[in-house]
């Protein structure tokens, strides 16, 4: 008797648990248990199997690439965590307040930053939704773009370098992270920038919506202007640079880079006079609640995948994928829209861990350049997050918004920027150097 359909069974199960708001580490663990004993008294799966678990652990703990991972999270925490971001926020706000729509514009570039740094979605719209919307309301911005904007900036942190969500993406592609990192910056600066675009354009044809700040607030005089930009708006932007430069010229590997990220996020943090035994206790423990979510769920989903390939899983899905009509484009298609459909209900790093182990060898297969596929995989997912009514981007918005926002503006706010992002994501399939251009000339390949 075929007993193919286990492995298909598998997903539903993880998936049914996952709708209950079990955990995701042990709903993955759960389920391959349970699978592994039905696989095994039907004398499908070999306990055996199990032997390998530890020497995979192992190997897990042993990656020094995952080793980024705490650090870009403690980066993006220190920032946040410190009031680094809040004061970039108001200096930048400044600097763009004579624009109508300026603060939007400020919004979207700090809310970039941020989410690259810690490259968790839920930080960045949680940490931007504090501290800018109640100003953008103050300043009698439309509710449906103040929304929209801070949505959409906390999603950029996907595909915009350095990122963690970038770092487990190439672990699992099995490619380097750094000519990931480098081949996301041309992408993640066109969705940005078509972000921005966008609040200019909507400004200019509506000012009402976006209006210029007041010219008590934004004319604080230029001496202290320069001052601000000096002290508060250069530091964090040259500490971005000095990560992706040393990365992009061979200097450093993203995990060292990371690691001097952290060290220069805690020196900007004590020359602002921030640097305190609280703020540290804060960040450290931020950072070991993100981490130890990240490494219980790769070890639920080494138990899952390993269950899901005794049970002949990974040959079941590869025989249907690469036979799927329109061969690399076909299977794309359906890639897309499988990861797309599961961004609604789970998080990027429960999508790293368990799907993308199953798509990679079957994208390799077909000859499609991964380091592209990556990109276009953390745009889709980007997509995904802000996508009404289950993206996850506009839940983390609506739990921390005032009562005056409503529901709807969110949604109604993240339409424009969803088909912005669907128009880059487009352009980064139907043009690949995009993606390919810079990491062709990364120094030292």
């Amino acid at each position: 008797m075929n007993y193919d359909w286990l492995g298909i069974a598998m997903f539903a199960g993880a998936l049914f648990l996952l709708s209950f708001g079990y955990p995701v580490a042990f709903s993955l663990g759960g389920v391959a248990i349970i699978f592994a004993l039905i696989g095994a008294a039907l004398g499908e799966f070999s306990l055996s199997f199990f032997n390998a678990m530890p020497s995979r652990i192992f190997g897990i703990m042993a990656n020094y690439t995952l080793l980024a991972i705490p650090y870009f999270i403690f980066l993006g925490s220190m920032l946040e965590k410190t009031g680094i971001a809040e004061k970039l926020l108001e200096t930048m706000g400044i600097i763009f307040g004579r624009m109508r729509g300026g603060l939007a514009l400020a919004v979207v570039i700090v809310g970039a930053l941020l989410a690259a740094s810690t490259g968790v979605v839920a930080a960045t719209v949680v940490a931007m939704g504090l501290i800018s919307l109640p100003i953008m309301l103050r300043y009698g911005y439309n509710k449906e773009l103040a929304t929209g904007v801070i949505v959409a900036s906390g999603t950029l942190g996907q595909i915009i370098p350095p990122s963690v969500v970038l770092v487990v993406l190439g672990d699992q592609l099995g490619i380097s992270v750094g000519d990931l990192f480098i081949g996301s910056l041309i992408p993640g600066l066109l969705m940005a920038g078509a972000f921005c675009l966008h609040v200019i354009i909507v400004a200019w044809l509506k000012p009402e919506m976006a209006p210029a700040l007041p010219k008590e607030v934004r004319d604080i005089g230029s001496k202290a202007l320069i001052t601000r930009v000096i002290k508060v708006m250069l530091p964090p932007l040259g500490l971005i640079l000095i990560v992706l430069g040393s990365i992009f010229f061979g200097f450093a590997t993203p995990t060292e880079a990371g690691a001097v990220g952290s060290l220069g996020a805690m020196i900007l943090a004590y020359f602002n006079g921030k640097l305190t035994w609280g703020a540290i206790a804060q960040v450290c423990d931020a950072t070991l609640r993100i981490t130890s979510m990240v490494m219980f769920i790769l070890l639920g989903s080494t138990a899952f995948s390993l269950v899901f390939r005794g049970l002949g899983g990974d040959r079941f899905m590869e025989e249907i994928l690469t036979n799927i009509p329109g061969g690399a484009i076909g299977f794309l298609l359906v890639n897309m829209v499988v990861i797309f459909f599961l961004g609604f209900f789970i998080d990027f790093f429960e999508i790293a861990f368990i799907v993308i182990p199953i798509f990679a060898p079957i994208a390799q297969k077909l000859g499609l350049d991964l380091v592209w596929y990556g990109v276009i995989i953390g745009a889709n997912l980007q997509t995904s997050f802000l996508t009404p009514p289950f993206g996850f981007a506009l839940f983390y918005l609506r739990g921390v918004a005032p009562p005056e926002v409503k529901t709807q503006d969110i949604y109604r706010g993240a339409i424009p920027f969803i088909l912005l992002q669907l128009l880059v994501l487009f352009l980064i399939i139907a043009f690949p150097g995009i993606v390919s251009f810079l990491p062709s000339l990364k120094i030292g390949s």
